[in-house]
């Protein structure tokens, strides 16, 4: 939306109480941590749930998560989707509180893989990837708390590169980066040269991993959860760019504060006629494997966006290509 008042001195005006309010939230998130860093890990990261499921009535995003699962579920009640929303806070409370223990969180029995906090799936997969020499791309959602995954691919050696959007808040921006360099995996900020970044992670045989359920809004068009969005194809691009596998791999939390880590198998990629990569179908079969995911455990999910919310993008920003 164009802005109506454009006086230099009211824009900076703006742009200072718009600073002021980003120090004022990250002030009041570092005092968030340092009060949860007195508490064990797992008494501080149930002491979050609880309280993200208490506020979630009066939470900002609320009404827009309650609509999206209304719309993913109609055959859900009322009720059911009010109970919905709660867990959706719940986990979104679990997974901030988490970042503040994420190292050591990261408990894997390398010998019994099964008995750890994390229960990893598809360890000859992580085997493969590292002993293979070849570039491959890994994708995944905002499903149980995806941050581990770099992490835990760390544990059996395989090194994988993993592109985020850091916060508009660049006082925060700063915190939540902190936070995320943990012992392993590296990490490549959603900005202007981010593809240019994972392509030279994948020219040198390297492993990269992208969130692939966010919407594009100068991506192809696909279908999710039963209605039409746009979405990123990134992971279609490079896949192409470098003839290269595409793998899937979700987090899943269990009870008891512990999660299971799946790494499959690479995909069946679509191709045209001609042998390349088809961009369009291959999202969307991304977009299928992950409603799978989100059916499988709707609470798991990041519901907080819009994620049906088709933007037609500024004619001098219109790509020519096409999908």
């Amino acid at each position: 939306m164009a802005r109506i008042i454009r006086h230099p001195q009211i824009e900076r005006v703006l742009l200072t109480l718009k600073t002021a309010k980003d120090w004022i939230v990250a002030k009041l998130v570092g005092l968030f941590v340092h009060f949860a860093k007195k508490l064990p890990a797992t008494r501080s990261i149930n002491a979050a749930e609880k309280l993200a499921r208490f506020l979630s009535p009066v939470l900002p995003r609320t009404a827009l998560t309650r609509r999206n699962l209304a719309l993913a579920f109609p055959e859900k009640s009322s009720a059911e989707i009010r109970q919905m929303t709660r867990g959706v806070w719940g986990n979104v409370g679990r997974t901030i509180a988490e970042y503040i223990f994420l190292d050591e969180l990261i408990d894997i029995d390398l010998e019994n893989p099964q008995n750890g906090r994390i229960e990893v799936h598809g360890i000859d997969q992580f085997v493969n990837l590292r002993e293979s020499n070849r570039p491959v791309v890994i994708f995944t959602a905002h499903t149980g708390n995806w941050e581990i995954l770099p992490v835990a691919a760390a544990a059996y050696d395989l090194t994988v590169t993993a592109l985020f959007r850091p916060p508009n808040n660049r006082f925060l921006a700063k915190r939540v980066l902190k936070a995320r360099k943990t012992e392993g995996g590296h990490l490549v900020p959603s900005r202007a040269g981010a593809a240019w970044a994972l392509a030279s992670v994948l020219e040198n045989n390297g492993a990269v991993g992208l969130l692939s359920d966010q919407a594009f809004t100068r991506g192809p068009r696909v279908s999710f959860m039963g209605r039409e969005a746009t979405a990123n194809p990134l992971a279609a691009k490079l896949a192409r760019q470098f003839d290269c596998d595409i793998h899937p791999a979700r987090c899943v939390r269990l009870p008891s504060g512990r999660f299971k880590i799946e790494l499959q198998g690479p995909i069946d990629i679509p191709r045209n006629d001609d042998g390349k990569i088809d961009l369009t179908a291959t999202t969307q079969k991304l977009a299928d494997i992950v409603e799978g995911w989100v059916r499988e455990y709707p609470e798991q999910w990041l519901w907080l966006h819009d994620r049906w919310k088709i933007k037609t993008p500024p004619p001098g920003k219109r790509r020519r290509n096409r999908y």
